[in-house]
């Protein structure tokens, strides 16, 4: 009986199955053609629920044949249904499209940055921009594993990233191109930077979760400013959509380095903001009384767990004409590093370097990240609007950095016994800050056909690092085991104030003209800004040293803690009167004409720009320099012409050639001198701008949701490149410093492909970016005098690579999207090729950094009410960064710490540890 039930169950079965088929169908955006992703699907009787996958598609397998009804709907979309009859087999592929249901006044349209965040929005920015350009959008930044700007720059094809001393992500470079050549904007206005030396802004000051999208710029036109050629960083804030919304999430986490060891710290409550010559005037003789204990107050602890959080609302009122937006991040975290360094030195006529002593560095550090974000739009009616916007961003680091130095008879070998011991420990506190107000105006008249747009901006950044503080203890190592550490230096401690501040006030004005001839139009623009950039510097110096009866106390034995150190200030009035407190400004004036002419199958944009430039500085308190004040005054035209070929709907060429310059910072053309741990630095007032012709050519394939191929190619020729190098001073042979320069002419080329793909729930994104550099500059060789027989330095010229240029970076993302259960994953690899790090004085000496390969993984699951728990991992295989010298020489060999490898020299390696994250995010909209 049994057996013949289940015959008869499973003649049922196959009698069902063959009677049910499925369907399959594809959502579409009504205007743009595009796929949706994430539109739900609700099939009525049986009742089945679904979403489109990412490349727009959904299917209900198992129907029976009859009819059926389903309706679509998605945020910002009317809801359509149809009704149809499911055939047994060969059911059509259905296809929906999808109309806005943007919010409008009086014809203005309120668009919802629902959308605009999108990776659907951000293809579509592409394809339409004038510009060749990647965009990240805000969508892509909340689920990848990237906290601040910096990180998620690593993500764009032709972009690498220098990381600073904890392994986070600082600045971007661009298709090989220093950060110095290029430059940072946000919703379209240039901001200054807090950098105490150059112009280019750190981008690890920015929260990721502030953004609804991040632009690059690698092309310019002619309504663009003309230093970049590197190209432009835009990061867009979040908007006032047509409805309520709130984002809020809240996450902890930690470092797995402080698993491994402790967290060291200092007391940084009680730091003198100010200097004694600023507190009691420049004739005050300062004593050990007017420095604070805290900073020589050292604690080792587990540090508490990373803490980040953000919170943003948006809303319209007035009948949708006033919108406005508030958000804010707030991220404290632990990171640091742990540090080996090998100092090298040239060694007679050998070309490469010999190893002196070696260096452990353990940085700890707590960085505090604050951003504000707060926008007001009015709109009048269709043809006037007015928005007002202020961002604010600060990053307060509070670093420890504890180092030991070994030296053995002069050189680092440490089978020759009896160890040379300098222990070096630096507390500093560094706050950078940046604050822009933004005014701006969109005007339109006669039928639209004159549109105006105005923007009046102020902008500061401040950079401030106190009471910077180090102290030295020297000693000997017996048998590596008896040490003996005492204050032996003649100035084992040092206090330092630096300070700097920038304020721009700026003018930007830019008017269209559309004239139409049929279905094609031109457009001509005109327009230009004027900036008015005003620094000031300050540089304050004490050195504190033991009396003669405490110089050789022994640390553990006569002291058990700095606090309680007797010192005398060797500088009582400070060394204030140096060339790095000055003052400086900057005054832009820019003027362009441009044309726009758009038919059915092309798109031409050319015109030129005309940019004037003052700078100028005044020495505070001049030492004998031979320049105590100077200024450089000039003026360039920059032409541009940009051309879009359309071979289809969804395939375009775009061409582009531009010229641009790169002007120096002001730290490089005042005529200052700062001793620096391991070399001496200065700036150089014959210091010339930069200028580059850039050329530019791109296929650019857009075939679905989210989809795109891009492949193109660059090519950068370089007059005047601004590089560092170290050089001898010119007065005083025996003097070397590290000082930038003009070195002739550069080339710079390469080519990328930028590949996104998905298939249902799965996606890929994958770039590749191959790019040749070459500079000439000057290096120092020894040699042997046949004459005498002593060994004389001469100069050489050596071809290398642009530095920070890498020639191969990679990234490849795998994705997975469930919309209907709630999920998105993400794992991120992405590879630096090696670059130089530091180029050195002598011939075959620069610093390079190896290659590495970095892992990220991100997952969020969505419940329903707008809850969902997300996690991110960082550098999770741990890759250090290392730094070798191509070469060896034969007395490394002699270490036995597998120093060289494949005929290269290791000379520092920088382990991070890995960093995890859990959190919770709500939605309401």
């Amino acid at each position: 009986m049994n057996k013949l039930l289940q015959i008869l169950f499973f003649l049922i079965f196959c009698a069902g199955t063959a009677n049910a088929t499925k369907i399959k169908g594809h959502v579409y955006d009504k205007q743009t053609g595009e796929a949706i992703v994430g539109a739900t699907v609700i099939l009525e009787n049986p009742r089945r629920v679904t979403n489109t996958g990412l490349d727009g598609t959904f299917e209900f397998k198992g129907l029976s044949a009859g009819s059926a009804k389903i309706s679509v709907s998605y945020i910002t979309y009317k809801t359509i249904t149809k009704t149809f009859t499911i055939e047994k087999e060969d059911n059509e592929h259905l296809k929906f499209y999808m109309e806005s249901d943007s919010k409008s006044l009086d014809d203005v349209t309120i668009k919802s940055n629902a959308v605009s965040s999108t990776d659907q929005g951000a293809r579509r920015l592409e394809k339409n921009a004038t510009q060749i350009m990647n965009i990240v959008s805000g969508k892509a930044i909340e689920i990848s594993p990237d906290l601040t700007v910096a990180n998620v720059m690593q993500r764009i094809s032709g972009v690498s990233i220098e990381r600073n001393s904890n392994g986070d992500g600082q600045y971007a470079i661009l298709r090989g191109m220093d950060k110095r050549y290029n430059y940072t904007l946000v919703n379209g206005v240039k901001i200054p930077s807090p950098d105490n030396k150059y112009r280019y802004v750190p981008l690890d000051l920015f929260p990721s979760d502030l953004l609804d999208r991040l632009e690059v710029y690698k092309t310019l036109t002619p309504n663009f400013e003309g230093d970049a050629i590197g190209g432009g960083i835009n990061m867009v804030m979040k908007n006032a959509p047509g409805k309520f919304q709130l984002d809020a999430n809240l996450s902890s986490g930690y470092s797995r380095l402080f698993i491994d060891r402790k967290f060291t710290s200092f007391n940084s409550s009680d730091i003198q903001h100010k200097s004694p010559y600023e507190v009691n005037g420049k004739n005050y003789n300062a004593t050990q009384n007017d420095f604070t204990k805290g900073t020589l107050d050292y604690k080792f602890k587990n540090p508490a767990p990373n803490l980040i959080g953000s919170l943003s609302l948006s809303q319209r009122f007035l009948d949708n004409k006033l919108g406005v937006v508030l958000a804010g991040s707030y991220q404290n975290t632990y990171r640091g590093s742990n540090s080996t360094f090998y100092n090298t030195a040239v060694n007679g006529t050998d070309a490469y370097s010999v190893i002196t002593n070696k260096s452990y560095r353990a940085f700890s550090e707590q960085q505090q990240r604050t951003g504000l974000h707060g926008k007001v739009d009015y709109v009048f009616n269709r043809n006037h609007q007015l928005s007002l916007y202020n961002v604010y961003v600060n990053l307060k680091n509070e670093q420890l950095r504890d180092a030991v130095t070994t030296t053995y008879n002069g050189v680092y070998n440490p089978t020759l016994g009896n160890a040379e011991l300098v222990y070096n420990t630096r507390s500093r506190l560094t706050e950078q800050q940046i604050y822009n107000s933004t005014l701006h105006g969109d005007h339109k008249f006669f039928d639209e056909k004159l549109k105006l747009q105005w923007s009046a901006v102020y902008s500061s950044a401040k950079n401030d690092v106190p009471e910077n503080t180090s102290i030295s203890l020297n000693g000997i190592e017996q048998n590596f085991q008896s040490r003996r550490l005492s204050l032996v230096n003649t100035n084992p401690v040092t206090r330092r104030w630096e300070r700097n501040t920038d304020e721009d006030l700026a003018g930007y004005l830019d008017l269209t003209y559309r004239f139409t001839f049929g279905e094609n139009k031109l457009d001509v623009l005109a327009g230009g800004l004027y900036r008015d950039k005003q620094r000031s510097s300050f540089f304050n110096n004490y050195n504190l040293a033991p009396s003669a009866s405490d110089a050789n106390k022994i640390y553990g034995v006569d002291y058990q803690n700095y606090t309680d150190l007797n010192l005398v200030v060797s500088n009582p009035t400070g060394a204030v009167a140096n060339s790095l407190t000055y003052d400086a400004s900057e005054k832009i004036s820019a003027g362009y004409g441009m044309f726009k002419y758009i038919s059915a199958k092309l798109e031409l944009i050319g015109g030129a720009r005309v940019e004037h430039t003052i700078q100028s500085y005044n020495l505070l308190f001049p030492a004998g320099e031979t320049f105590p004040n100077g200024q450089q005054v000039y003026t360039d035209v920059l032409p541009s012409l940009t051309a879009k070929y359309f071979l289809s709907d969804k395939a375009q060429l775009h061409a582009s050639y531009y010229k641009a310059l790169n002007r120096p910072g002001f730290y490089e053309i005042v005529p200052g001198k700062v001793v620096n741990e391991e070399f001496q630095e200065r700036g150089n007032p014959n210091l010339k701008r930069a200028l580059a012709d850039n050329f530019d050519l791109r296929y650019e394939l857009f075939p679905g949701a989210s989809e795109q191929l891009l492949v193109g190619a660059f090519y950068k020729r370089i007059k005047d490149p601004i590089e560092y190098t170290f050089q001898a001073d010119a007065t005083r042979g025996q003097d070397i410093y590290y000082t930038p320069g003009n070195f002739g002419t550069a080339n710079n080329y390469g080519a990328e492909v930028d590949y996104i793909k998905y298939f249902s729930k799965i996606g890929i994104k994958a770039n590749y970016t191959y790019t040749h550099s070459s500079i000439t500059t000057p290096k120092t060789t020894r040699v042997i005098n046949p004459l005498t027989g002593d060994i004389q330095a001469v100069s050489v010229e050596q071809k290398r690579p642009l530095y920070g240029q890498s020639e191969h970076i990679a990234n490849i993302s795998l994705l997975f999207k469930d919309t209907k259960k709630g999920w998105d994953v993400q794992v991120a690899g992405a590879y630096t090729g090696p670059r130089i790090n530091t180029v050195s004085q002598f011939l075959n000496n620069d610093l390079w950094q190896e290659g590495f390969i970095q892992m990220d993984a991100s997952a969020e699951k969505r419940f329903k009410g707008g809850i969902s728990i997300f996690i991110k991992a960082n550098n999770i295989l741990n890759t250090p960064a290392k730094l070798f010298i191509k070469g060896t020489n034969p007395e490394n060999n002699k270490i036995n710490e597998q120093l060289v490898e494949d005929g290269n020299t290791l000379v520092r390696s920088d382990y991070y540890g890995q960093n995890y994250l859990i959190g919770l995010r709500y939605k309401f909209n």
